[in-house]
């Protein structure tokens, strides 16, 4: 009896994969999958937004809306609500 006792111990607290571990690496494993989900949701995005850039037109309106450039002849005023 005391053997299967010290058995069960040692498994369960002592061993490389323990009861602890394990809860561990299944909460980093379900971290990791939100994580792949997003990062997923997000190439998705960029990939649709890269299809739409391919039209010269859409360069000049990303450019303009996003990284704010401008012509030679134009001022751009941005205005934040924070």
């Amino acid at each position: 009896m005391l053997t299967i006792t010290i058995f069960v111990i040692y498994i369960l607290f002592l061993d490389d994969l323990d009861i602890f571990n394990a809860v561990r690496q299944s909460n980093k494993l379900t971290v990791l999958e939100r994580q792949k989900e997003t990062m997923t949701s997000q190439l998705e995005d960029t990939r649709t937004q890269l299809n739409r850039l391919r039209y010269h037109g859409e360069v000049e309106r990303y450019a303009r809306e996003k990284k704010l450039f401008k012509r030679d002849d134009e001022d751009v005023f941005v205005i934040s609500n924070e």
